[in-house]
């Protein structure tokens, strides 16, 4: 039998504009289905929200969640006039140890 392929999206989790506590909700859920790894992205003004739903997720729901990595870069994207603007990026990577 083939081996089961994990699809990296499946432990993403990507932060807009809705308050944290959903996106600790959907991480938390994560954690519970068994996944090792849980992977926060955000980008421009939705950073803070990441970073709160990683807070509140280590320190509140999961304490034994640690940051395995935190990676920060800038993404260039067309507006709709046709010019790029850079916006910043941010990805946590949370992990429990079973």
């Amino acid at each position: 039998m083939a081996e089961k392929e994990v699809n990296p999206d499946e432990n993403t989790i990507y932060v807009g504009n809705k308050p944290p506590m959903s996106y600790v909700l959907a991480v938390v859920t994560q954690f519970n289905g068994g996944s090792q790894e849980v992977i926060i992205k955000a980008r421009g003004r939705a950073i803070s929200r990441a970073v709160d739903t990683a807070e509140i997720t280590r320190n509140r729901f999961v304490t034994n969640a640690k940051v395995k990595d935190i990676k920060i870069g800038t993404e260039s994207i067309t507006n709709e006039e046709g010019r790029n603007s850079n916006v910043s990026s941010i990805e946590i990577s949370l992990t429990t140890k079973k």
